[in-house]
């Protein structure tokens, strides 16, 4: 799917993404792994500001990013609400350019499915971190579950053509074969939610 027509898919959805930001299930992940974060942080696929509520506003600065402006809109008047220093960027992912160790903490959360190389992806967070800063990820993919897993596959070339992000990728091994440093993984609903913590390998890059 093109980059344009991804993006007006997006633009589309927002009224969607700001109902789902009162679903207790993904606020309580989002409380869960966002207290982790401090100092400066990079939120990738910021949304319509999903994670504002649950960061310590004392403790961080944000630069925010997504390539929708219809998200971006939203998420600057969730700043607004919740008091939070940000500033944001509209551009895709893979277009970011940031110096290395420029961030304390990077943030996705439900992000990883949407990108066309999430493991490239990765290795740009692994760059843009410090090497004693975090990376928070909060993502789906494939379920453990022979059955589920079965039926995400299926599904997942009508469900990425109606959503725009992916159902089957084996988060696992993009993890696996990326740069980072798995620290802490949760895994809910089946092993279909992924909350996880991660540090920067500064001995390997892309």
């Amino acid at each position: 799917m093109g980059n344009v027509k991804l993006i007006k898919k997006y633009d589309n959805q927002v009224k969607m993404y700001e109902r789902h930001r009162r679903n207790k299930m993904l606020a309580d992940w989002r409380n869960k792994l966002i207290k982790h974060a401090s100092g400066r942080v990079l939120e990738v696929g910021i949304g319509v500001g999903a994670n504002f509520p649950y960061y310590d506003r004392e403790q961080v600065e944000i630069t925010g990013v997504d390539f929708s402006p219809n998200m971006i809109k939203s998420a600057k008047e969730a700043a607004s609400v919740y008091q939070v220093k940000a500033n944001f960027i509209e551009a895709d992912v893979e277009d970011l350019i940031f110096e290395e160790n420029s961030f304390d903490s990077i943030v996705s959360t439900l992000s990883l499915c949407s990108y066309p190389n999430p493991i490239t992806a990765l290795n740009q967070f692994n760059r843009w971190c410090r090497k004693d800063g975090i990376v928070l990820l909060m993502e789906h993919g494939l379920s453990t579950n022979r059955l589920l897993s079965v039926t995400q596959k299926i599904i997942d070339p009508l469900y990425s053509k109606i959503s725009g992000c992916h159902c089957d990728r084996d988060l696992s091994m993009v993890l696996e074969q990326s740069n980072l440093q798995v620290l802490h993984i949760e895994r809910y609903r089946s092993d279909i939610f992924y909350l996880i913590r991660a540090k920067p390998s500064k001995d390997s890059y892309v």
